[in-house]
């Protein structure tokens, strides 16, 4: 057998096992075929803004909202979650003593998620990432977060795309595919070629579309190469600011934070993250065009950090498979998503105490934009997605057609607690039951 047949097994027989479930959409098909390309099926919504942050986890986040799929508590309202370390200790699922966090730990690598999932036992955080993993953070540490998951649709089944780190799951939400790719090294690990049917800025500039991504120092539209060949679709942060108050959003906007300050991957403070959404989702609802605007705030993936579902079977994207070596590599195909990831969905349109228990992934917003503009299908992957919709009510007045009173986040109310560099003691005295 061919190594190009050997590899390409997998990929259909994952498409087998969901035919077998559902009819299965190809590439290049159309949301709605009876209606021409680029055919505005939404006009409610005439602005699609996405807010991807990094690097945690539902749980890390979200495991004591008290709403959603959170931890399981005990009597004394305690997480009951653990895992084991390499010597047999256990390591209970413990609050962070700061908002600063460890510099290299835990690790959401190819390997570490893999590790950490441990076929389907989700009992390997520790031992693929160190006791940190196992740290949370509460609605008292991240105000204006627990305050956006309280009030809008939060969505505690959406999965990274992929078991690995930033890139490959951020080229998925831009092409439904990381081509292989599973880490943020190696060649093309910025300005890679387009995929064979292109990212979605290609249907976007096809159809007339009006796209930008606002960013400060790296656009994620820079993990492509033909993304960035139109400037004037790069700009500066600022400049995201002055175009929300103005009302002058394009249809589609992406909004990167500074990545080395403000995206929330460690060793930074993630107070300094949640301050920086704030804003951007602040400006976004006190701008004339709210009234018509979705804003999908979530992780690119779980950062090492646990949580307790285990990440279900997903459509591959492609035949491509990862680009690993087994060994020493954990063996594993584009057939699984990642560990779930805060996300919720924020626009006049959200339904009112909803929580979306459906099963999404970034693709979920490509479909989102395909079915809005009916444009074609980039892979296996986006054309099978769930399109968000259950989020939205779109036959009644809009329920939060009035902005929402949210809580500050901790920066701007001067409640934050990092001291730089200092992530506290972990794992805190307490949280580890020796063997």
């Amino acid at each position: 057998m061919s190594a190009a047949a050997a590899r390409s097994l997998p990929f259909t027989d994952a498409l087998a096992a969901v035919g077998r479930r559902r009819p299965v959409r190809r590439p290049g098909s159309l949301p709605h075929p009876h209606l021409p390309p680029g055919t505005d099926t939404i006009p409610e919504i005439d602005h699609i803004v996405v807010l991807m942050m990094e690097n945690h986890s539902f749980d890390n986040y979200f495991g004591m909202l008290g709403r959603g799929d959170g931890f399981t508590l005990d009597r004394r309202g305690r997480p009951t979650a653990r895992n084991r370390d390499d010597a047999g200790n256990v390591v209970h699922a413990f609050r962070m003593p700061s908002t600063c966090q460890l510099r290299a730990q835990p690790s959401q690598s190819w390997n570490a998620s893999h590790r950490s999932y441990d076929r389907g036992r989700n009992d390997g955080f520790v031992r693929a990432g160190g006791p940190v993993a196992m740290g949370y953070w509460t609605p008292a540490d991240l105000p204006f977060y627990a305050g956006l998951a309280r009030t809008f649709v939060l969505c505690d089944r959406w999965f990274a795309s992929v078991p690995a780190q930033t890139y490959p799951n951020r080229r998925y939400l831009l092409a439904a595919t990381s081509e292989g790719r599973v880490t943020n090294r190696g060649e093309n690990a910025v300005l890679a070629p387009s995929p064979p049917n292109g990212v979605i800025f290609d249907q976007l500039d096809a159809h007339g579309i009006p796209w930008k991504d606002y960013f400060t120092a790296l656009p994620t539209a820079g993990l492509f190469r033909s993304a960035t060949t139109n400037a004037a679709r790069l700009a500066r942060i600022d400049q995201f600011f002055a175009d929300a108050a103005a009302g002058s959003l394009p249809a589609f906007a992406l909004v990167d934070p500074d990545f080395a300050v403000e995206s929330e991957e460690n060793p930074q403070d993630v107070h300094v993250g949640e301050a920086f959404a704030e804003r951007v989702i602040r400006a976004v609802m006190a701008g004339p065009a709210w009234p018509k605007t979705l804003l999908v705030w979530c992780y690119d993936e779980h950062g090492g950090y646990y949580d307790h579902v285990p990440p279900p079977r997903a459509i591959p994207p492609d035949p491509i498979a990862p680009e690993i070596r087994v060994p020493p590599d954990e063996p594993g195909a584009f057939d699984r998503y990642g560990f779930r990831v805060p996300a919720v969905v924020v626009s006049p349109y959200a339904r009112r105490r909803y929580v979306s228990h459906a099963v999404h992934d970034h693709t979920s917003v490509l479909k989102l934009v395909e079915t809005k503009w009916n444009l074609p299908a980039l892979t296996y992957r986006d054309a099978n997605a769930d399109a968000l919709l259950d989020c939205l009510d779109l036959r009644t007045r809009p329920a939060f057609l009035e902005p929402p009173t949210l809580p500050a986040s901790a920066l701007a109310s001067g409640a934050a607690r990092c001291t730089p560099g200092n992530a506290g003691t972990i794992p805190p005295t307490g949280a580890v039951t020796p063997a």
